[in-house]
């Protein structure tokens, strides 16, 4: 006769185990996602300061079209006496507006376009600034 392995006793379930197991879950989770978030917004941020350079590499260009070029965290803007080009990452993409600053306060922006990525938005403000100055 052969004798068989006898497997543990299961522990008993508890309200407790359950809780701290799914408390614990939660947490990896909520862990993850701050994480993702952190992670998200350093691209956004490094992707605002990559443009700004690319826009204030020329400072000749910007000088002889009028343009001054400035950066605020995750927002990139170009002024012009006319309008305000601004640029603005998060998640990943870019949302250009065109506003006028001819125009009453409470008005909103000529033009809003999104793009992805720094070359994407580079070639979005150039074709804005196209049509704006001629």
């Amino acid at each position: 006769m052969t004798a068989r392995a006898r497997k543990p006793a299961a522990k008993p379930l508890s309200l407790k185990d359950a809780f701290e197991t799914e408390f614990a879950r939660r947490e990896l989770e909520r862990r993850a996602a701050e994480d993702a978030a952190r992670a998200q917004q350093a691209k956004d941020l490094a992707d605002a300061e990559v443009l700004h350079d690319a826009l204030a590499a020329d400072a000749e260009f910007l000088e002889s079209r009028g343009l001054t070029a400035d950066r605020r965290r995750y927002m990139v803007s170009l002024d012009h006496a006319r309008f305000r080009l601004t640029a603005y990452f998060e998640g990943g993409q870019a949302s250009i507006t065109l506003s006028d600053k001819r125009a009453q306060p409470t008005s909103g922006p000529r033009r809003q376009e999104s793009a992805e990525g720094v070359a994407d938005t580079l070639r979005l403000i150039a074709r804005i600034l196209v049509d704006e100055i001629r």
